[in-house]
């Protein structure tokens, strides 16, 4: 097909669809003239996606569409059916998506970790190196608990910060060092702390002020370390898509996650400044924090499955996110 004929040709029709869409007030004729000029230019997309792709008419005539289609019916969807769709469908979808490179993170997080936690609880000289033997005493038998103190002002100030660090992990994700580096940051540091306690036989408050909300906190950050990898792999190893394709489609959909962290991690801010701190039983607090957690992957693993099975990807719909170029294969 010539396709440069074949504008020609159409062009005057897509500048009158143009023009009705802009307008606000269409009488009977120029509503009935706006639906069949809609259904005309549907079909040349339709037309110039299977016989000659061109991004720049494909990308002008999808606009036109989303902006017709809205005019006619109706320029906002109810908010709620957004934020159902979001909810139940492309948040968990996007999410497990990323599930093998989120355990894949966490199993690296605990290892190190682990390993920082041993080094510091047997080595002396590296637990010394840390703070002196005063320090370690008064941090171990106060600071540690007394950093938990419950309220809504604190919950506040953990979950911003926290949805910094998850942030900042996508953010950066194209770079493939930087969430690497906020993660084994973390673990370090995580490790440390635990091998202190250890060393004092204080293991026990550790986890049982660390596990309430961290299992779901330290999960979530998990989930923003993966989607930050997950991006910078998509550069690496774009699959048959063009590079800035494959970027442009991984970087929305973990946006779609990035956005869901800020709701786990209210939650688990909420955890931790409502229940770690609390007077209640250590197990009921772990308690509270699993339940969090099997909540959370329970959401992604069921309602994401089935998303993904449907082709969801947690990616903006194809008139929302713009064109895209056929590629073979």
């Amino acid at each position: 097909m010539d396709i440069d004929a074949f504008i020609a040709v159409r062009r005057p029709a897509w500048d009158r669809l143009d023009q009705l869409a802009r307008s606000r007030r269409l009488t009977g004729a120029e509503a009935d003239e706006l639906i069949r000029l809609y259904q005309a230019a549907a079909t040349d997309l339709s037309t110039v996606r299977s016989a000659a792709p061109d991004p720049d008419t494909v990308s002008r005539l999808s606009q036109s569409l989303a902006r017709a289609r809205a005019t006619i019916a109706g320029r906002h969807e109810p908010a709620w059916r957004d934020v159902t769709r979001f909810l139940v469908v492309a948040l968990p979808a996007a999410l497990y998506r990323i599930r093998w490179w989120s355990i894949a993170v966490t199993g690296a997080f605990l290892l190190i970790g682990g390993v920082t936690a041993w080094w510091v609880a047997t080595q002396p000289d590296v637990l010394n190196a840390m703070m002196t033997p005063e320090q370690q005493q008064e941090y171990v038998t106060t600071a540690f608990s007394e950093y938990y103190d419950p309220g809504a002002g604190f919950a506040g100030v953990v979950w911003t910060n926290n949805a910094w660090v998850a942030a900042l992990c996508i953010g950066v994700g194209i770079t493939g060092v930087g969430p690497a580096y906020v993660l084994l940051n973390n673990a370090v540091n995580v490790g440390a702390v635990a091998g202190l306690m250890s060393a004092h036989d204080s293991l026990g408050v550790f986890f049982s002020l660390i596990l309430p909300h961290g299992f779901l906190e330290l999960t979530s950050i998990f989930v923003a370390g993966a989607a930050g990898l997950r991006l910078f792999w998509a550069w690496v190893a774009p699959g048959g898509r063009p590079r800035a394709r494959a970027l442009a489609e991984e970087g929305r959909s973990l946006i779609t996650v990035a956005i869901g962290l800020v709701l786990s991690l209210f939650v688990s801010g909420v955890i931790e400044g409502f229940v770690t701190g609390s007077a209640l039983p250590w197990w009921v607090k772990i308690g509270i924090g699993a339940l969090a957690l099997a909540g959370f992957w329970t959401y992604t693993i069921v309602l994401g499955r089935r998303a993904v099975r449907s082709g969801e990807t947690g990616d903006l719909a194809e008139d929302e996110a713009g064109y895209t170029v056929a590629v073979a294969g």
